[in-house]
């Protein structure tokens, strides 16, 4: 045998794992909201419309990621995708308060750092999440609420809007159909909005749909970074200014390539508050387990008292994890080595 050959070989051999380890190695998974998701509640229509718009987001973050862009930039991409949709309460289309008002909340987390920021209480700037991310990057602190919180985004040169770009029918007449439940006086309709439909969009999910609206993504990058990211419009008729877990950096949010893990929640805002959440099942990988162990023992936890919901997870591998408590949660899922895929019902996987 030719040695020159053998050398050849040889020197091939040797050089494939190098690479492959050089290619780069990306992940990213996003949620849509957790709640009582049933494939009888859902025309094909509308379940139809929630997965194209569950890929649109994917494809809006994976194109970052395959670029070599960051986990961070991946992130706020596909949750500011979600924040204008109006089928997601985040950003445009979320629910109202009490007092007929849509208050937003927001937070990003970078794990290479621990570099956190979040806001709550927005009525005014379009995308949440980067007024979360401004906050991290360009203030001292770590969550600016209500007026001062506006104040500070339009500082940074933050898109502002009237509070009627945040308005839809469907959601304000979710608002009216709770407080009349609930005996409570129905606020004047807000400034702004459009004349009442004398129907809803088709493709609009059924107004009793009992769903914990919030938006959010976990991603790795071809660095090796996490990050994490959540938007949401809070609860239905809430009152007294009351803020969810979202914003809450380790309940809502959390993110760490220390411990092992970034995390995304939506649920019962107040019981994932109770239970730090997100920075539970980061110490449960850190302490060995795997990012879906973590999650559904978390999981399983929040619903031993009281609490529904779900959180999708991202590992320093790769690896996504999904888990929940409820008939459903919007979400997907795609990396460097496989295709999207997206889901809504329990039973539905989007893991290879």
């Amino acid at each position: 045998m030719n040695p020159w050959l053998v050398g050849a070989a040889v020197l091939a051999l040797l050089a494939a794992p190098a690479a492959a380890q050089e290619a780069p190695r990306w992940s990213f998974a996003i949620h849509g909201g957790a709640g009582v998701i049933e494939r009888d509640s859902l025309s094909p229509e509308q379940d139809a419309a929630y997965r194209a718009a569950l890929h649109r987001a994917l494809e809006a973050g994976s194109a970052v990621l395959a670029n070599g862009g960051a986990a961070l930039d991946a992130v706020q991409a596909a949750i500011q995708v979600m924040e204008d949709d109006p089928l997601f309460n985040a950003g445009r289309g979320a629910v109202f308060t009490a007092a007929g008002r849509n208050e937003l909340d927001a937070a990003v987390m970078d794990g290479s750092n621990l570099q956190a920021g979040a806001v709550a209480g927005l009525t005014r700037t379009r995308h949440p999440i980067a007024a979360a991310r401004a906050v991290m990057e360009q203030s001292p602190h770590v969550m600016l609420i209500g007026e001062g919180a506006e104040s500070f985004a339009a500082s940074v040169g933050l898109e502002q809007v009237e509070p009627s770009f945040f308005f839809t029918e469907r959601r304000w007449q979710g608002l009216v159909r709770a407080l009349t439940e609930a005996g409570q006086p129905i606020p004047e309709r807000p400034e702004g909005a459009p004349v009442p439909q004398a129907a809803l969009d088709a493709a609009a999910p059924p107004l009793n749909e009992r769903k914990f609206g919030t938006v959010g993504a976990v991603a790795l990058d071809s660095q090796g970074r996490l990050a994490a990211g959540t938007s949401t419009g809070g609860m239905t008729a809430k009152r007294w200014g009351r803020v969810g877990d979202v914003p809450v950096i380790g309940a809502g949010t959390y993110a760490s390539n220390a411990d092992g893990c970034a995390v995304s929640a939506t649920g019962s805002g107040e019981y994932f508050i109770r239970s730090t959440v997100a920075r539970d099942i980061c110490t449960r990988t850190r302490d060995g387990a795997t990012v879906q162990a973590a999650a559904e023992a978390e999981i399983a936890d929040v619903g031993s008292i009281g609490g529904d919901g779900g959180v999708i997870v991202m590992s320093p591998d790769g690896t996504s994890a999904f888990a929940m408590n409820t008939s459903g949660m919007y979400r997907g899922s795609v990396a460097s080595d496989r295709a999207a895929a997206v889901a809504i019902y329990a039973d539905e996987d989007v893991r290879p």
